[in-house]
């Protein structure tokens, strides 16, 4: 799978995992590590689950690229210089304690430094991302509908993300459990993760087919995934939950996309 490494030139020398050099406090580069995700068709949602989940509907993206890992503490001080959290667990963890709004002003403040177009992932994306884009092995259900898996890579979860059964109460540094399908990580379990779309309970029934950026408006932000505090059956990759755009949570984070 093809990975995307961009350059910017910030204050502090950083690994592709965001972890700070702190041998090396002049230093002006920091590396970014996107994994490239071919677009194609898949159903978004699940029939079977919570109301805001259904129906599941086709949906079509086009290419674009994601995080390989959330955004951690590290990267955050080197593009905002503050910690906005009083919970700081390490470098390679990811940041907690933000909002959505506060999000907004990271990535301006990281595309000026940058010359780049991050952005927070769209919903669609996001679940395409967990599930593995095309390279997940899509199955069929007893009425012969397409269904893919219920976490981001491996059937045992144990291996592929932090919940409330492993995390022994805390958050861990980003890239531990193995990736998915595309190489990307954390999707199932650590932190919980914002997406860019306004929350619609009922908006899976409009059935947008084709890049949807979810309703015009709203009150609350669309996050997506479980967490560290997470119990098992909260990691499915339809899961959904609603925040509004100022509020902050401990197992709450984000990832990038372009």
């Amino acid at each position: 799978m093809k990975k995307i490494l961009s350059s910017v030139a910030l204050m502090l020398a950083l690994t592709p995992a965001f972890a700070t050099d702190k041998n090396d406090k002049d230093a002006k580069t920091v590396t970014i590590e996107m994994v490239q995700v071919k677009g194609g068709r898949f159903d978004m949602g699940e029939d079977s689950a919570a109301t805001d989940r259904r129906p599941a509907h086709s949906v079509i993206l086009k290419d674009f690229t994601i995080g390989k890992y959330e955004v951690t503490e590290a990267a955050w001080m080197a593009v905002m210089g503050t910690m906005p959290s009083k919970y700081s667990y390490c470098d390679d963890c990811p940041i907690t304690g933000v909002s959505w709004n506060d999000v907004q002003k990271f990535i301006e403040k990281l595309n000026s430094m940058s010359g780049h177009h991050y952005r927070l992932p769209t919903e669609a994306e996001w679940e395409f991302a967990a599930r593995g884009g095309m390279q997940e092995h899509w199955r069929y259900n007893s009425d012969d509908k397409v269904i893919g898996n219920r976490h981001s890579g491996r059937a045992v979860v144990q291996y592929i993300g932090w919940f409330e059964r492993n995390s022994k109460d805390h958050v861990h540094p980003v890239g531990k459990k193995d990736a998915n399908k595309l190489g990307v990580h954390d999707m199932t379990g650590n932190v919980e993760e914002w997406v860019n779309d306004w929350y619609g309970k009922n908006y899976f029934s409009k059935r947008d087919v084709t890049n949807p950026q979810g309703p015009d408006g709203g009150i609350s932000k669309v996050v997506r995934g479980g967490s560290w505090r997470s119990e098992k059956e909260e990691l499915s990759v339809t899961r959904r939950s609603a925040y509004l755009p100022d509020e902050k949570s401990i197992s709450l984070g984000f990832r990038l996309a372009e």
